[in-house]
């Protein structure tokens, strides 16, 4: 049969390439000649080659899940095959959204694997299963799937790349159910296997996943600079071997939104919208920055597409209420709750309950409900220890205080407050603003411990007090000072200019922007540009999800075309995408207009106040990165609320 020989001579070409783009040129021409031949198992099974090439090495995880959806097709009328088993199981566990999904089709591989004698299919399909189950609620019973899958990867399984995907379910289950006794058991003897490791395709992608999932538990623990040098090794190491990394690299994002580095963090997630792990961090990412329409946007898609999913689903739960409220959108926020309490009942993951806590005072204080929030956030911080979750119970202890200043306890508040500083003193985290002003003003204490005087700068209108000693100066609001106050807030700390030209200027709602505006001169790029295109990725997202749930395969593949367009033209926006930052970028407009902001505003406050000023204009750091870098023994600049708020006017 001549397609059956040009197809098998594909697989080999396929085999010997080392290009990526060869790989799926042999492969595409192997999918046509078994089709051809009337051989559909093994057109399946390029098939899942084809979307596993798609989804691991390029990150195209629409087009992969078009290639897995044919290679279904093409067995489902084949009498019971072991093909079928493997099509099954061809995605990476953690990339199928809906749990009752995965476990159909974990427990039909399952079903092959033992009817045929496949050892490897049987530890990919138990560590489905686990993961299914442990995403579901079910946690005692997944974990001990993954316990006998994990047993056979490192005993009579013989095939690397399907132990490595295994494992892959194993440490995401870990990670959302927070065992790290049980992490790190397995993760030391996959290690002697073999399995991690730095080598391409399977350990390099599992080491990467691991360590993803260590630094996640690092900053749980509050050991953030720990996981950033992990996650950051991580990037540069995989990238080494397979090229861009996901796992770490959207990991990262997340801490970068929690340390307040926004433009770092969306770098990080561009592209990967579509993958099922980014969607928190790129929710939490748009609540950071403000948009809150987006991260409902954002939320929702998850949520549809999870199903059923308890653990990853709480957490995006607790972004939609955090959404809603800061719409002020009460009663949808109150409908979103709802909803989290139900998939947390009866959950025994202490990090989940926790956060879903602190969510439910949220929303207690913003329907006017004070002393509810106080004995709600009392319940969860005696429930959270600080040996085992270090961060949590400072955060909790935090909104506690702030719950209990203002329900009228400030005599509570005051000691709550003291308790939280301790707890974050051994710690190595950036605590909000917000959280950092409240503290400050309930315990009397700085930021940062200062050893000489102080100078402070208050917004109070459309003006701003500058205050050194006895010395206070009128200035007129202007966006320089506005972005001198942001750094301030956070010393120590980088900002991208696009961070504080969207923090100060906010961000507009979504709209139809001509895409040539991003990247190269043209119409001047402002934070409502990137705010359209942010949207109209969201959209497109959701259109492709649906395009593939209905079966319009070619459809989803055409608007991941266009999607793959608007995220490139949106990363020429940071310098990014392969090509040399022009003169006339977003990225580069924002620094020079910033500099020059920067630069007015702190010649003002020399005049008004040498010294002080003085010293500001030494310590602060302009650039594309933004920093106020205070030093011991000199005058050192606060913040403190004024009537208005900063970058809200």
């Amino acid at each position: 049969m001549p397609g059956a020989v040009d197809a098998e001579r594909a697989l080999e070409q396929a085999e010997a390439a080392h290009d990526v783009e060869a790989v799926i040129t042999h492969l595409s021409a192997a999918v046509r000649g078994f089709t051809a031949a009337q051989q559909p198992r093994r057109a399946a099974m390029a098939c899942v080659r084809l979307g596993e090439v798609l989804a691991n090495a390029l990150g195209n995880q629409i087009a992969a899940d078009a290639w897995f959806a044919r290679a279904t097709r093409l067995v489902a009328a084949e009498p019971a095959c072991i093909e079928q088993g493997w099509v099954a199981i061809a995605p990476m566990g953690c990339d199928v959204p809906d749990p009752a999904v995965l476990l159909d089709r974990a427990e039909l591989a399952l079903d092959r694997a033992r009817r045929f004698g496949d050892l490897n299919l049987e530890t990919k399909a138990l560590a489905d299963a686990g993961l299914a189950h442990v995403q579901a609620g079910r946690v005692p019973e997944g974990m001990a799937l993954l316990d006998e899958a994990m047993a056979l990867a490192c005993g009579p399984a013989d095939d690397a790349g399907t132990s490595a995907k295994s494992a892959c379910s194993f440490f995401t289950a870990c990670y959302f159910a927070a065992d790290v006794e049980r992490f790190s058991h397995w993760a030391d003897l996959l290690r002697r296997h073999g399995l991690v490791g730095n080598e391409p395709p399977g350990p390099a992608f599992l080491s990467s996943h691991c360590d993803s999932v260590q630094a996640t538990l690092l900053m749980e623990l509050g050991r953030w600079t720990d996981a950033e040098a992990l996650l950051e090794r991580a990037i540069a190491d995989f990238e080494a071997v397979m090229g861009p990394s996901w796992h770490p690299a959207i990991a990262l994002a997340d801490l970068r939104t929690r340390q307040g580095r926004l433009a770092d963090a969306e770098v990080l997630l561009l592209g990967k919208e579509q993958s099922v792990q980014a969607l928190l961090p790129a929710a939490r990412l748009h609540v950071a920055r403000g948009d809150h329409t987006l991260a409902v946007a954002t939320a929702h898609r998850g949520l549809r597409a999870m199903g059923r999913d308890q653990l990853r689903a709480v957490e995006l739960l607790i972004t939609l209420v955090d959404a809603h409220l800061g719409e002020g959108a009460t009663d949808d926020a109150t409908a979103a709750f709802a909803d989290l309490r139900e998939r947390t009942h009866g959950l025994e993951v202490p990090t989940l309950c926790a956060r879903a806590a602190a969510a439910h005072a949220r929303l207690l204080l913003a329907t006017g409900d004070p002393d509810g929030a106080v004995a709600t956030l009392e319940s969860a911080t005696d429930r959270v220890h600080a040996d085992q979750l270090p961060w949590l119970r400072a955060t909790l202890l935090v909104a506690l205080a702030g719950a209990q200043d203002e329900a009228g306890h400030p005599h509570a508040a005051r000691l709550t407050a003291s308790t939280a500083r301790a707890s974050l003193a051994p710690l190595d985290v950036v605590l909000a603003p917000d959280d950092e002003a409240l503290l400050r003003r309930l315990t009397g204490e700085l930021a940062i411990p200062t050893l000489a005087r102080t100078a402070i700068l208050q917004p109070d209108g459309r003006w701003w007090s500058a205050t050194d000693g006895g010395t206070t100066a009128r200035l007129r609001d202007s966006k320089g000072l506005r972005y001198l106050a942001l750094l301030i807030e956070v010393a120590g700390s980088e900002r991208h200019v696009l961070d504080l030209v969207d923090r100060t200027e906010g961000v507009g709602g979504p709209g139809v922007v001509d895409r040539r505006a991003l990247g190269d001169a043209g119409e001047v790029l402002d934070g409502v540009a990137r705010t359209a295109y942010r949207h109209r990725i969201e959209a497109l997202r959701a259109d492709a999800d649906d395009a593939l749930d209905e079966g319009r395969l070619d459809a989803a593949e055409a608007l991941q075309a266009e999607l793959d367009l608007l995220v490139l033209q949106l990363a020429q926006a940071f310098g990014l995408g392969g090509r040399s930052r022009v003169a006339a970028s977003a990225a580069e407009r924002a620094r020079l207009n910033v500099t020059r902001a920067l630069r007015a505003a702190l010649t003002r406050l020399i005049e008004a106040l040498p010294e002080a000023g003085a010293t500001l204009d030494r310590r602060v750091r302009t650039g594309t990165y933004c920093a106020y870098e205070p030093m011991e023994g000199e005058v050192r600049w606060i913040v403190q609320s004024g009537v208005n708020g900063i970058g809200s006017r």
